[in-house]
């Protein structure tokens, strides 16, 4: 196995740090070093930014903020988060991924007016009609082929609403899917 390339996961990062006062940056200073990044300014090019609260208008490097609402910052988390989701924050943002934390996300839905997330209930009737034919056909056990053939459909299209019915139901199999889709009919049926 070859060694790891420099900036990789398993390398130090360089890291700025905006902060709100001297205490906090001296702090996230202290944290940053434990976890073996180098602590630099904003204008020496760091891997990174970790910004505490608002996070700098002018900042165009990648930005983890900490108890912010930013949407375009690449990494939002919130502020009482502890050390090792801060590194992984980090690490995944300098990689180019966007990172969300849950208790950021209520977060900043309870502050932002706006959308919010669809709710579980929600998600239960975003089935679209195509999609419950579909379904349908899994369930009788059909290929994506013969879906195909049964709806006058192409393979193609079969297979972005086979991945569009996994994804809203939770499922990763077929089975699954199927599964997931009886137990929500069950519990929406009313006994009268």
């Amino acid at each position: 196995m070859t060694e790891p390339a420099a900036g990789s996961l398993a390398g130090s990062l360089r890291v700025a740090i905006a902060a709100r006062g001297a205490e906090r940056l001296a702090a996230l200073t202290k944290l940053l070093q434990s976890l073996g990044h180098e602590v630099v300014n904003s204008d020496e090019q760091p891997d990174v930014v970790l910004a505490d609260e608002p996070r700098p208008e002018e900042e165009r490097n990648p930005t983890v903020v900490l108890g912010g609402m930013d949407a375009e910052a690449e990494g939002l988390l919130p502020e009482d988060t502890g050390a090792a989701q801060i590194d992984a924050a980090l690490r995944a943002v300098a990689q180019g991924l966007i990172v969300r934390s849950p208790g950021a996300v209520r977060y900043r839905e309870t502050r932002t007016p706006g959308f919010s997330a669809v709710q579980e209930a929600e998600a239960r009737t975003l089935l679209t009609p195509r999609e419950t034919q579909i379904l349908d056909a899994i369930a009788d056990g059909l290929t994506n082929k013969a879906i195909a053939r049964r709806l006058g459909i192409s393979l193609h299209t079969v297979k972005f609403h086979v991945e569009s019915v996994f994804r809203k139901l939770g499922a990763s199999t077929r089975t699954e899917a199927v599964a997931r889709a009886a137990e929500r009919r069950r519990a929406e049926t009313i006994d009268l």
